[in-house]
């Protein structure tokens, strides 16, 4: 939840993979902890053996269900522009399987030059270094071990599952309530030309 809020839609995914699959899924729980990849969540509710039909189920409804609902977060918008007008480049790393996050990018006019999709923790670092990242922002703790991994600033916003505390703890060097505060850490922060997520 760093450029969008996937909430409401993924609430109303979960309710659909219950009704087609009849094996309950709290949604309301689920969404308190987006983040880590789909089959963490599934795991919860799932028996081992059916976690990949349900992963593959999930992600058939996710297109009806789950992108019309799914707004951009609080300056979502202003942070993209912020970035392009630096003249930077726009890299999206996130733990959605890369096709649905396209959808929502779409969606909500969010382009983006690059987009690296079904990567956690670690394995975001690796992305982050192949596009020549220099700032990571991200709403999880995991978004820092990825900055820190790949040897970059982590710039965490308190509008996903992680509080601002455990965000400077895992490691941002900059924290926000939310976006609308980064094209002003923006201009503090960048020098020179590079990509920036």
């Amino acid at each position: 939840m760093t450029l969008i809020d996937s909430r409401p839609g993924i609430r109303a995914a979960y309710r659909a993979l219950t009704d087609k699959t009849g094996v309950y899924v709290d949604a309301d729980l689920a969404v308190t902890r987006l983040g880590p990849p789909l089959r963490t969540e599934l795991r919860h509710w799932f028996p081992a053996e059916q976690v990949e039909e349900a992963v593959t189920t999930y992600r058939g409804l996710y297109p009806d269900y789950a992108i019309a609902p799914t707004v951009p977060t609080p300056g979502a918008d202003e942070a993209l522009a912020a970035v392009r007008q630096k003249g930077l480049r726009v890299v999206v790393v996130t733990s959605k399987l890369g096709r649905l996050a396209e959808l929502h990018l779409t969606h909500l006019g969010m382009a983006a030059d690059e987009l690296a999709g079904d990567l956690f923790a670690e394995g975001k670092a690796a992305a982050l270094t192949e596009h020549g990242v220099r700032w990571y922002v991200g709403d999880h703790v995991a978004d820092m071990v990825a900055a820190r991994t790949a040897g970059v600033p982590g710039i965490g916003v308190a509008t996903g599952p992680c509080s601002a505390e455990e965000l400077r703890e895992a490691g941002a060097a900059y924290v926000l309530d939310d976006l609308t505060g980064f094209p002003a850490l923006l201009d503090k922060i960048a020098v020179g030309s590079g990509p920036a997520t």
